[in-house]
């Protein structure tokens, strides 16, 4: 309790002391499956994104495979459609909630492809990828989501 006689920046340090314990609970606050949707949209808008930009021009996409990506081991002619497939349908799986840990695992092999072959000194922007996919990966699409749906049809309300 804050006491009549304590100086006044003692009062103020108490309250600041108040507010911030108060914005530290609601933020404890926020329900997990609020950060999980937020993960699920940021990423699957990124690969969508990437997917379509790769197929507005497909010619140019096997030249930028070729000349720039040079994925090892594969082709462009493999490695253009294998990643535009992988990110097509991991951003659809994640944006829906469905089978969300696979398809966040298929994004993580594309980011790490990536980040070893293709762009190793964009880490910041990978590590980014790689966290939102890595929580999805390891707590799954949340409550907003039809594996969440899938769950309660099949095993009950629990």
């Amino acid at each position: 309790m804050m006491n009549p006689a304590m100086p006044a920046t003692g009062k103020q340090a108490f309250s600041a002391l108040g507010l911030v314990r108060k914005a530290i609970a609601a933020a404890d606050a926020i329900p997990l499956s609020v950060i999980q949707l937020a993960a699920r949209i940021a990423v699957a808008h990124v690969f969508w994104n990437s997917a379509q930009s790769k197929l507005a021009s497909w010619p140019i996409t096997i030249q930028l495979f070729a000349m720039e990506y040079r994925v090892p081991l594969l082709p462009p002619e493999i490695a253009a459609p294998l990643a535009t497939a992988t990110e097509l349908t991991g951003s659809i799986l994640i944006l829906l909630g469905l089978f969300t840990r696979l398809g966040a695992l298929a994004l993580l092999g594309i980011v790490a492809v990536i980040q070893i072959f293709v762009y190793p000194g964009h880490w910041g922007e990978h590590l980014l990828w790689a966290s939102l996919l890595g929580l999805l990966l390891a707590r799954g699409a949340g409550v907003v989501s039809l594996d969440q749906l899938g769950r309660r049809l099949i095993l009950g309300n629990r």
